[in-house]
């Protein structure tokens, strides 16, 4: 991914700014696909190789209504320590995203 496809990213992001956590939290545990739609023994492990993990998070995330909210709430709570699956992204795309996405709110981190 690119920086573009990052400004991109976080430019999506920015109508969630004034979202509170908990309304976020609750939106991506009532709608998110993840949570009800997989068992979570049967999702093979993140390789840490970029192109086969954007591949596996592009299909378990594949049509959930809340995959912008998702991303929000992880780098809200995550930040550069992510690991796993949000966003339809994996950690490694998430943790290149923070500092982007950081910029862009001004710096100040929630």
């Amino acid at each position: 991914m690119t920086e573009h496809d990052y400004q991109r990213m976080t430019a999506r992001l920015d109508r969630f700014a004034a979202v509170p956590d908990d309304v976020l939290a609750d939106a991506v545990a009532r709608d998110g696909l993840w949570l009800r739609t997989f068992d979570k023994s049967d999702v093979p492990e993140l390789t840490g190789d970029a192109s086969p993990d954007r591949e596996l998070a592009a299909r378990l995330c594949a049509g959930c209504p809340v995959i912008d909210e998702c991303l929000e709430l992880d780098l809200r709570a995550a930040g550069p320590e992510t690991v796993g699956v949000w966003g339809a992204l994996p950690d490694t795309d998430r943790r290149a995203l923070y500092p982007v996405w950081l910029r862009r709110r001004g710096g100040e981190s929630r």
